[in-house]
């Protein structure tokens, strides 16, 4: 029996830079997280558009899961992938089978043509669940059961629930949800913050601690869900230009949101 879960191990930690982290994220709040999600990030652009083009709630959901758990090894920038998402199925919706127009999709993608067969059987295993869902389900999911969703896609995946890829799906979801429904569901606590490079690198300026375990206490201690969390610094880490450009004209606190980039 590994004895790791008797052992505590004491990570290095800037405190003082920490402090200053905790400080922001808290003058920041939910409410900042709420507004680059969406009026700043492009890929809530994106399935505003997907939305209003196919016109069913249900349909529109379903995809949005769907894509995110595709939604790696990309060849391109992650908001290029979702709009090419985005277009192609306003102008392609999926028949009967959403695995079976992935598998015309995902071969003439210009940004997500890697790893294209396990790609496709992923959604070939998750597809029985995703078909078994009403519009009422979902909606159930998104007021009442966000960690509920994410442990049913672990558990058909045969995946963590912490995995990269299951928690950035719960994200999109909360997005189709908030979309589709029209109101704003923070999400839970518990959900972990996707744990990938940019993530890995910037939790590195604060502490040898691994990132999911300490971005859960930040957010414990300043009152926002890690995955508000992740939306506050993805326009700090992506550096794209026209992102920024919209953290000003959005947001009225994005000095702040800025400073977090000097930590």
């Amino acid at each position: 029996m590994s004895l790791d879960r008797f052992i505590q191990i004491k990570y290095k930690v800037d405190d003082e830079k920490v402090g200053i982290l905790r400080e922001i994220l808290s003058e920041l709040g939910i409410d900042c997280a709420g507004t680059i999600e969406e009026r700043v990030d492009l890929q809530f652009d994106a399935l505003r558009n997907l939305h209003d083009n196919l016109g069913d709630d249900e349909l529109f959901i379903r995809l949005v899961v769907a894509n995110s758990l595709v939604s790696y090894q990309l060849s391109a920038r992650g908001e290029q992938w979702w709009w090419e998402f985005s277009r192609y199925f306003s102008e392609n919706p999926p028949g009967e089978s959403i695995s079976e127009a992935y598998s015309r999709f995902l071969p003439n993608s210009r940004t997500n043509r890697r790893l294209v067969a396990g790609k496709i059987k992923r959604l070939e295993r998750v597809e029985p669940f995703l078909d078994s869902l009403s519009l009422d389900d979902l909606r159930d999911y998104y007021f009442n059961g966000m960690e509920r969703l994410r442990d049913e896609l672990a558990k058909v995946l045969g995946s963590k629930k912490s995995a990269k890829t299951i928690v950035f799906t719960v994200k999109m979801f909360g997005y189709a949800g908030r979309i589709a429904f029209g109101e704003f569901v923070p999400y839970p606590m518990a959900i972990e913050i996707p744990d990938d490079v940019r993530i890995n690198a910037y939790t590195k300026r604060f502490t040898n601690e691994p990132p999911v375990s300490f971005w859960g206490r930040i957010a414990e201690g300043t009152g926002i869900p890690p995955l508000h969390i992740d939306s506050i610094l993805w326009p700090v880490l992506g550096g794209n230009d026209e992102v920024l450009r919209r953290l000003r004209e959005h947001c009225t606190k994005w000095e702040d949101v800025l400073r977090l980039t000097a930590l």
